[in-house]
């Protein structure tokens, strides 16, 4: 499997940052150009390779060279004087990515009834793409610490020396060493210019049998940070860790009553104050996902698993602002990223009723004002027995389980699986399994042994 992550190393040579602007400008220039190009010739192009066939053909069409001499579109060597080859290329293969696209969508739209058409499809722009800065064309390494690129300076193409920030190359020695360095990417964030430096690695992810496998199951919250269990295709629990951020969390509340008293108080645009709670929101976040990496890596785990999310569409209820601020896709990313890294599956299974339905399977607990054990608390449950346990930790069990019952009725041939499914009726629906199931399940395949 190819694993690529992306560092951003900061531009601090501020005189360069206008020719770095020019740049970007030409080249969407260039790739404007060759929309056009590419769209009255459609008819020589709609057949073609993607990048193979299409570069050579854009380029006779477009290019002087000894061997073209005459090419029918013969102003753009004149509109664009020394446009570096590799950089030519890159904007024909955008330009021509743009077209198929809007080609593929007006057909579409042109085969509709009249009466079912929308809005028809605008014509593509070049909007404002960034260039590849290839190898030896545009891109060379002098040492660790300098490069050359080459930019559009002084109504040229030149060459320009820069130097890269001492901390960014220590990160990049310490973390990316060992991984290869793809081509960089010009890039503007606010005003601010960078090269993204990509690392790319092959990684053999983890292929141990699901009855050898060790699993973290994670319930993420939105109070606390996240709670996990190690568990094992018995439906052993290995170990748990309760993960929380008091300080940082403490601190998001600080932020967003300041955005709240501002609004009181007549401010419309408060966009500063909510960068700072977006600042501290992302902060939980990356060290959430290295808590769940770090307590995987502690216990050999192969595979972390997760609750399937939908946080799509409107939020309701006092707790909305909660949710929105809530990046629990932000956190599964990042873990998903260092998992695979370190050679680790990702797994998501079913939401439903997790919190909801006890691990020992004597069904739904209370929570909340159901309960006068809880006190209203959402954190804790009781179940039927009248025990009072913790609703997170009580997820993460029923998480672990359904993952391992999942992939453990997967392996078995269709007829044995219709066997055990006779003799553990819990299993046969996904979104009722606990952990009373999963080990039901394995004493059955145990006795069946």
């Amino acid at each position: 499997m190819r694993v690529t992550s992306t560092y951003r190393a900061r531009i601090t040579q501020r005189q360069y940052y206008k020719a770095f602007g020019e740049t970007a400008k030409v080249y969407n220039g260039a790739v404007s150009y060759f929309i056009r190009v590419i769209d009255d010739r459609w008819d020589l192009y709609k057949d073609l390779e993607y990048g193979r066939e299409s570069i050579p053909l854009t380029e006779r069409l477009c290019h002087h060279t000894k061997q073209n001499p005459l090419p029918v579109y013969d102003d753009f060597d004149r509109k664009f004087y020394k446009f570096p080859s590799y950089l030519r290329r890159a904007a024909i293969a955008e330009a021509y990515g743009k077209v198929r696209s809007y080609r593929s969508s007006l057909a579409d739209w042109e085969a509709l009834p009249e009466a079912e058409r929308g809005k028809k499809p605008g014509f593509p722009k070049a909007g404002n793409d960034f260039p590849a800065l290839y190898r030896g064309n545009m891109f060379v390494r002098l040492d660790d610490r300098r490069v050359m690129v080459k930019l559009f300076i002084r109504n040229t193409w030149d060459w320009v020396t820069l130097t890269l920030r001492k901390t960014d190359c220590d990160y990049i020695k310490k973390y990316c060493g060992w991984r290869k360095e793809c081509v960089p990417t010009m890039q503007k964030r606010w005003k601010v210019w960078s090269l993204d430096f990509p690392y790319a690695c092959d990684v053999k992810l983890s292929d141990t049998p699901v009855f050898g496998q060790t699993a973290v199951s994670v319930d993420l919250g939105i109070n606390n940070c996240c709670t996990m269990a190690a568990m094992l295709p018995d439906g052993t629990v290995a170990g748990r860790k309760f993960f929380r951020l008091p300080a940082e969390y403490d601190c998001l509340r600080q932020k967003v009553g300041r955005v709240r008293r501002a609004q009181s108080h007549g401010s419309r645009c408060v966009r500063k104050l909510w960068k700072f709670a977006d600042g501290v929101n992302d902060d939980i976040a990356v060290k959430t996902a290295r808590a769940i990496v770090d307590f995987a890596v502690l216990y050999n785990a192969d595979v972390i698993v997760f609750e399937h999310l939908d946080l799509s569409g409107k939020k309701h209820g006092s707790k909305k602002q909660k949710l929105h601020l809530w990046k629990a896709k932000r956190v599964q990313a990042v873990v998903r990223d260092k998992a695979h890294l370190l050679g680790m599956h990702v797994s998501t299974v079913c939401a439903w009723g997790t919190s909801r339905l006890a691990y020992d399977g004597s069904g739904w607990v209370k929570r909340g004002k159901e309960s006068d054990k809880t006190n209203g608390s959402y954190s804790v449950c009781e179940f039927q027995s009248g025990k009072v346990y913790n609703c997170d930790l009580n997820a993460s069990y029923n998480i672990g389980a359904r993952y391992f019952i999942r992939e453990i009725l997967k392996s078995l041939p269709a007829k044995e699986e219709r066997s055990v499914l006779a003799k553990v009726p819990d299993c046969t629906r996904r979104s009722t399994c606990t952990l009373s199931s999963l080990i039901s399940l394995d004493s059955v395949l145990y006795a069946s042994a």
